[in-house]
This record gives C-alpha cells, sequence and structure tokens, in this order.
C-alpha cells in the first residue's frame, strides 16, 4: 500500500542517447513508498531507458533523478536474459546478485524459487532452461536482492497462464514499491494503482492515479473534448473574422468593432488545445505463403513422435499428426515442457522425430530474436530474406511496420525489443514463407498491434506451428490441429 513518502523523483529529466535522438524531455514525476506503477508508452518510446536511469545504468543528459533515501536500492528483473550469463549454473547467476559473498546462497535460492514457483537443479546451466523457466529466473534473481524499488521488464513474457497468475498474485501481496512495463492489460489491471504514461511524441512523463483500462479510458475522454473544445473555437473563429470583416469595410465607428472581432478571433486562436496524439498502428498486412509446384503433395511436416521434458527426464510419445499446407497447428504445455526446443528443432529441421517437405521456405519467429545478426542494419536485415529485391517494396512495408528510414539505417541491436518484434514480421511478410513458426510472438509487442497480428496469422494460407501463452491471442486465429506436449 502506497504511502505519503516519495522515494523516488525525476526533476525536469532530459534524456538523448545522440543529438537528434530525445528519449525524455525535462520529464518530472514523483512515485510514493510501496506504489505500484505502471509504465506505458508505444514501442521505441524509452521505457526500458528510463528503467535504466532509475538504476543508475544511464546519466540524464540534464535534469536529476532523486531517491529518498539517497542509498533506497533498486533491483530489475529485464526482459531477456543477458547472453553473457547464460553460460552461468543457476548458483553462480544468483552469486551475481550480491557484492559480497553469501555463504547461505543455495537456502535464499531455495526460498525465492518458492516464490516464483520452480524447481530447477542448482548446477545446471542458465541457457539449458526454457524461455519461461529464464522468464522466473530473471524475478527470482531481481527478488532475491530485496530491493526498495523492483523494477520489472516484461514480467509475463515466456510465462504460461499458471505462471502469470502466479506472479499477480506475489505482486498483489508485495509491500515494497514497484515498477512495471508491460502490455499485458490483464496483467496490469490485476494489480496496478497508477500509471506513468511516457508520450513518444511529446517525450514528456504523463502521471495517472488507476489501473491500466482506467488510463486508457481518461486519455480516450481527454482526446474526445480536446476535439470538441478545437471544434467550437475553430467555429467561433471563423464566425468572428467573417464579422470582422464585415464591420471593417462600413468604415467609421465600426472599425473598432470589426478590431474587437478580430480580438476575440485571437483569443479562441490561444484557446486551441494541442490534441494529444494517440499511440501509431501498424498497418494491416499479409505473410504471402510461398507457391508449390502442381505434384506437390500438400504435406509439410509429418511428426514420428514429439518429446517432452517432464520432472527433468525426456520422455518420447508417438505421433500420426501431418501439417499440410493451410494447416495451423498449436503445440500446447506449461513452460519447461519442452515447446520452444521442438520449435527450434523444426526450424533447423534437426530431428529424427518429424520430417518436413525438402524445398519448404521456414520463417522463423524467435521469441528471443537470437536467430537475427544483432550486428547487422534493419535494412540489411529485410533485404537479406527477399527472394527479388526491390528498394521500394521493403521500405513500404517496413513503414506499415512504423519503421522508418532512420530506424532501418540502425543496427538491430540498436532497436527495442519490441521494434525488433515488429522488424521480424516485416521480414516474415517479405520471406514468403511455406512454413510459419512462431515462438511467443506477442512478446514485446503493443497491444494496439495484435489485433493485426492475430488477422495476419488468421488468413495466412500456409502451415504454421504456433506458441503463445496469450489465449486471447489464439482465440483469433483459427488453430486446426493441437500437440498438447503435457498429455
Amino acid at each position: 500500500m502506497a504511502n505519503d513518502n516519495v522515494i523516488l523523483r525525476f526533476s525536469e529529466v532530459s534524456f538523448e542517447y545522440e543529438h537528434d535522438k530525445k528519449l525524455l524531455d525535462e520529464a518530472s514525476f514523483s512515485v510514493r513508498t510501496g506504489s505500484r506503477v505502471t509504465l506505458m508508452g508505444q514501442n521505441g518510446a524509452g521505457k526500458s531507458s528510463l528503467f535504466k536511469l532509475i538504476t543508475g545504468e544511464l546519466e540524464p543528459t540534464s535534469g536529476k533523478v532523486f531517491k529518498t533515501p539517497s542509498d533506497a536500492t533498486i533491483a530489475i528483473a529485464r526482459q531477456v536474459m543477458p547472453k553473457e550469463l547464460s553460460n552461468l549454473s543457476i548458483q553462480e547467476y544468483f552469486a551475481t546478485a550480491f557484492e559480497e559473498k553469501k555463504y547461505n546462497l543455495d537456502k535464499l535460492i531455495g526460498d525465492v524459487f518458492e516464490i516464483v514457483h520452480l524447481d530447477l537443479p542448482f548446477d545446471k546451466k542458465i541457457k539449458e532452461f526454457s524461455g519461461g523457466q529464464q522468464a522466473r529466473l530473471l524475478l527470482a534473481h531481481a527478488l532475491i536482492q530485496n530491493p526498495d524499488i523492483l523494477l520489472l521488464d516484461e514480467p509475463t513474457n515466456n510465462l504460461d497462464q499458471h505462471g502469470i497468475e502466479h506472479l499477480t498474485g506475489f505482486l498483489m501481496m508485495y509491500e515494497k514499491t514497484c515498477m512495471v512495463i508491460s502490455h499485458d492489460a490483464d496483467f496490469l489491471n490485476a494489480f496496478s494503482d497508477s500509471v506513468l504514461y511516457l508520450d513518444v511524441f511529446t517525450r514528456k512523463v504523463e502521471q495517472y492515479i488507476g489501473n491500466y483500462s482506467d488510463v486508457v479510458e481518461e486519455i480516450k475522454n481527454r482526446i474526445e473534448r480536446e476535439n470538441l473544445q478545437n471544434a467550437r473555437m475553430q467555429t467561433q473563429i471563423k464566425e468572428k473574422r467573417a464579422q470582422a470583416e464585415v464591420f471593417a469595410h462600413k468604415g467609421g465607428k465600426l472599425r473598432s468593432v470589426a478590431k474587437r472581432m478580430r480580438d476575440v478571433a485571437e483569443k479562441a486562436e490561444e484557446n486551441i488545445v494541442e490534441v494529444r496524439k494517440e499511440d501509431k498502428t501498424i498497418r494491416d498486412f499479409a505473410i504471402p505463403a510461398q507457391e508449390f509446384p502442381p505434384y506437390f503433395n500438400g504435406k509439410i511436416i509429418q511428426f514420428a513422435s514429439t518429446v517432452a521434458i517432464k520432472n527433468n527426464k525426456t520422455v518420447k510419445k508417438k505421433s500420426d499428426i501431418v501439417v499440410r499446407k493451410d494447416t495451423h497447428l498449436l503445440i500446447a504445455g506449461p513452460n519447461g515442457i519442452g515447446k520452444s526446443t521442438l520449435l527450434e528443432k523444426l526450424a533447423s529441421r534437426a530431428s529424427d522425430t518429424f520430417t518436413i517437405a525438402q524445398d519448404v521456405v521456414i520463417g522463423y519467429y524467435k521469441q528471443d530474436f537470437s536467430n537475427l545478426d544483432f550486428d547487422q542494419k534493419a535494412f540489411d536485415a529485410l533485404k537479406a530474406v527477399m527472394a527479388q529485391y526491390d528498394e521500394h517494396v521493403l521500405r513500404s512495408s517496413a513503414a506499415g511496420f512504423l519503421l522508418d528510414g532512420k530506424l532501418l539505417a540502425s543496427p538491430i541491436k540498436a532497436l527495442s525489443e519490441g521494434q525488433k518484434g515488429l522488424l521480424s514480421f516485416c521480414r516474415l511478410a517479405l520471406l514468403r514463407p511455406g512454413l510459419l513458426i512462431l515462438d511467443e510472438p506477442t512478446n514485446h509487442i503493443n497491444f494496439r498491434h495484435l489485433p493485426i497480428i492475430a488477422k495476419a496469422l488468421d488468413e495466412y494460407k500456409g502451415a504454421m506451428v504456433i506458441v503463445s501463452h496469450l489465449p486471447d491471442f489464439l482465440s483469433k486465429i483459427r488453430i486446426d490441429e493441437t500437440i498438447d506436449l503435457s498429455s
């Protein structure tokens, strides 16, 4: 429960990575002790950078960030596991949470594992665990530090429904200050009591009381009020200028009346407000399917068996599922059971449990984007997947995914996680795959884009294999077959 003490304050903070790339412009806000704050904003608005300003990883270009007390501790659960830590064992990974050696580290890990609902061997390496398990490890790494301010960057990414429910319940009982970046509306509504909105257009931070849906509704109503006020002012301006013209031409004392009319019009112009711009949404798009020769029998994937991980043991089960052209297959099951492993093997064709038609073009959306070359420019990443390069087609398609010329000229590592997701969808649209493999394609994506993405996937005419933890998203996509690895 929030109290009257302010634990964090931004005072006219500006920040820019380079001279023409400002993310914050004299932003001011405060966070009270014990509050549960949602940080909202469009992909690329600078939400993760704002977290780095709070942790001290980045320094403001101008302005100040204050903590009260000054030694208040901060821990962050990041969106993705840093690659340099993936070769550490669980025990070694949690040792990095402390400046000094903890002789009771195993007990501390065990205690925090109960909170995040994990049961994993401490000697196994981080890279051996699924995306969902790594998401819980990231959260546990922050919680084990018992910070005064807990920062969570997209904490529901890769979590199954049980994991999301468990996290939500924990945060509702959490007594310290918590700030969350997320695009999961249901999750945010369950526990947040205030919202900081980072406006991508003005670079300011707006502060609201209420949960996510309250704020979305308040912003919508505000835009309607501002548009109505401006319409009234425009009508008044038009009328007064017309009257001023009439009186001015009559001359004499009426010229003073004309002047008053012009003054009224000018006053009305001053009352016109700059209507708050809404976040841009990606354009409707399609993922064209690969064209096959007439003699093709339609079989894209034929499963002989499936493999699952249960109680840290490999379990193989016979299967006779055939995925044909225009068939959508859902891979279901809890975190850690082997869904992402199966998709990775499908993408690389590396398994004796299935066969994939020889000439099928595979489009792979990987949940951590590690199949992208982060040093490559975004433009070149799109160009590389085009069978027939056409710069106009490339740039037009990219613009539909909100990737402008500046972003296309940037290395992929400079893009936000959400922008990497949109780049990945743009690549799929330009690739024209015969087999679409999607591993948690909603991760990092702004909620405004999800219905458009769901529509494109629903209408895709090739073979599709998908893993997703969002039931509402899946409900908008045609699913023809399901493999539940837990059954």
